[in-house]
Formats: C-alpha cells, sequence, structure tokens
C-alpha cells in the first residue's frame, strides 16, 4: 500500500532552479513537494491544490514574497496556510517585514538542512495540533447539539447561551483567554438530557413531582459523561453540567450549594440558559419579551441568580440581544 499519498504537501517558491533542486532534496523523502518559480505560478498552484505550507523566496522579479505573501493571507481559503520566507535579506527591518505580514519564520541562505528540516517540522506538527484542537472544539459541540436536538430547543440554544456566557466573563473582568474557553464549554451544559426518557424529556404539560426529580438527573448524568477527563475544556464542561441548575440561595440542584460555592461559570450559564431559554418559543410556551425576562431574573436576583451577574446582564443588553437576533431559529 502506498502511504506517500498521506505525508503533508509542502510548496516551494523559488525562481532560481538551484535553489529548488536544494529544497527537494533536503525534503524530499519527507513530504511531497510541490514547486514554483514565480509569485504567478505560485498562486496558480493554489488554486488547483493548498499545501500545509509554503516556504517563500522574497527576492523574485514580478512579483516579489512579500507581495505574494500578502495576497495568500488575504484570501479566506489560503489565509490559514503557514508561511515561512527562505531568502537571502537578512536585515532585519526585512524579517520584521515578513512576520508583520503574517508569515511563522524566517530562515536566511545559504540555508542549512538540519534547520529547515526541523522549521518544517515544527510548524507542520503546530498546523496538525490546531486541526485536532479544531476537531476537539467540533465535537464538543456536537455533543451539545445532539442533546439539544434530543429535547424540545434547536442548536441556536446553545450557540446564543454560549455567546452571552462569553459576553458576561468579559464583562465581569475575565480574560479573552479563559472567557473563550468558557463559551466553548457552555454547549456540553445539558448533555445529561441524552440520558432522560423522552416521554418526560418531551412532555407538552406540567411535570409530575417524579417526572421533575427523573428529570432533574440531567445534571447528574452529564457531569458522568464528562467526568476525569484531562481537557481543561472538558472539566469546564463537567462542572457546568453538574453546577448550571444551582442557585444563589442555595435551593437548586443537584447538590444545593450556594452562592460562591457556586463556580463563577456555573453562575454566569445559569444566567444565559435562563435568559435565553425564557425568550424562546417552545411548543409548551410562547417566548417572552426581552423586557419581561429581565424584570423576571432582576426579581430573582439574590435567590435564584448571583446579583452581581444580573446587574451586568442588563449593562450588557445591548451586546445580548444582537446576539440573539444574529442566531435566530429557522
Amino acid at each position: 500500500m502506498d502511504f506517500t499519498t498521506d505525508r503533508p504537501r509542502v510548496l516551494i517558491v523559488d525562481d532560481e532552479p538551484a535553489n529548488l533542486k536544494v529544497m527537494r532534496e533536503v525534503l524530499g523523502n519527507q513530504y511531497r513537494m510541490s514547486f514554483a518559480k514565480s509569485g504567478d505560478a505560485a498562486l496558480a498552484l493554489l488554486e488547483k491544490e493548498l499545501p500545509k505550507l509554503i516556504l517563500l523566496d522574497i527576492m523574485m522579479p514580478d512579483m516579489n514574497g512579500f507581495e505574494v505573501c500578502q495576497i495568500v493571507k488575504r484570501n479566506p481559503k489560503t489565509s490559514h496556510i503557514p508561511i515561512i520566507f527562505v531568502t537571502a535579506l537578512g536585515d532585519e527591518s526585512d524579517e520584521y517585514k515578513g512576520f508583520e505580514l503574517g508569515a511563522v519564520d524566517y530562515i536566511t541562505k545559504p540555508i542549512s538542512p538540519a534547520i529547515v528540516r526541523a522549521r518544517v517540522n515544527t510548524h507542520l506538527s503546530l498546523v496538525q495540533a490546531e486541526q485536532l484542537k479544531q476537531a476537539h472544539l467540533d465535537l464538543v459541540e456536537r455533543l451539545g447539539r445532539a442533546a439539544e436536538y434530543k429535547d424540545t430547543d434547536t442548536g441556536e440554544h446553545i450557540v446564543r447561551m454560549s455567546q452571552y456566557s462569553k459576553v458576561l466573563a468579559l464583562a465581569l473582568g475575565m480574560d479573552e483567554q479563559r472567557a473563550e474557553l468558557l463559551r466553548q464549554a457552555a454547549p456540553m451544559h445539558d448533555v445529561g438530557k441524552i440520558g432522560i426518557p423522552d416521554a418526560i424529556l418531551l412532555k407538552p404539560g406540567k411535570l409530575t413531582s417524579e417526572e421533575f426529580d427523573h428529570m432533574k438527573e440531567h445534571a447528574t448524568i452529564g457531569a458522568q459523561i464528562l467526568a476525569n477527563s484531562s481537557s481543561p475544556l472538558l472539566q469546564l464542561a463537567h462542572t457546568l453540567a453538574i453546577e448550571h441548575h444551582e442557585k444563589w440561595d442555595g435551593s437548586g440542584y443537584p447538590n444545593g450549594i450556594k452562592g460562591e460555592e457556586i463556580s463563577v461559570e456555573g453562575r454566569i450559564v445559569a444566567i444565559a440558559d435562563v435568559f435565553d431559554a425564557l425568550t424562546s418559543k417552545r411548543p409548551y410556551k410562547e417566548a417572552w419579551s426581552v423586557e419581561k425576562t429581565v424584570l423576571h431574573m432582576q426579581e430573582q436576583a439574590g435567590t435564584h441568580f448571583d446579583p452581581a451577574l444580573i446587574e451586568l446582564l442588563v449593562k450588557n443588553l445591548d451586546d445580548i440581544i444582537a446576539i440573539k437576533n444574529a442566531n435566530q431559529e429557522s
């Protein structure tokens, strides 16, 4: 079986045939190679097949490497491809310009084969790591959507409430990285609904006391699904699953914790989840107006919700409404 087609493709762009030959000798045993002797030829190749990495000379006639880089980075189809400049230009200002245009590395000629191999391998590893991260995030969101589709919600609910959560987190003073992690984890908060029988989950009328006790088990089921992961994302998702029905005064479930015993992320998601549920139409109820919803949630501040976070909800209502309008259910 031929596994060579599984090897990453690298595009080499240089107007000197001797340089292309050297790169073939240095990298040809590890990667599939494409070659272009000009900027125009490189752009034409990119229309046919996208490489995983581009090694780009700067000093070329007609179109120099900086110009090629600008075009590649402006195109949404190619902007993700890492570019390493390989050039005889050793001036610091040239190197700075390369990075400013979006290059990930800068190698000066004459090249060291070992250095070229190491840097190409490093950047391709980073590409693979980013792809795995995106696949991981995609899987998390799809699992969250699976729970929503089992319920009467559409997948737009988790999109909206996760974005509401990030707005509140940033307003509270969380840094971008932590707030983004919350946005990514929030879709998993109701994953435990997968374990609730449809007869209860989809019942149009009011649940009996016994049925409601069964429904409440979704928080524990979700936490069990997400438990014992080494991933920070899934660790946070586990926290949200077990805490999003806890209340500020301790009257929530499943553990009856209160106040700051509930993580700030859990308190944020509780508000985002309820706000979206109340303002959305469901088979068993009409959508509440934003005004009615906010008034109700203000009345629940200090009992159901963290009062400080309700204040932030009100202060950032324009951003929340913009998200809601941009993600309406079809």
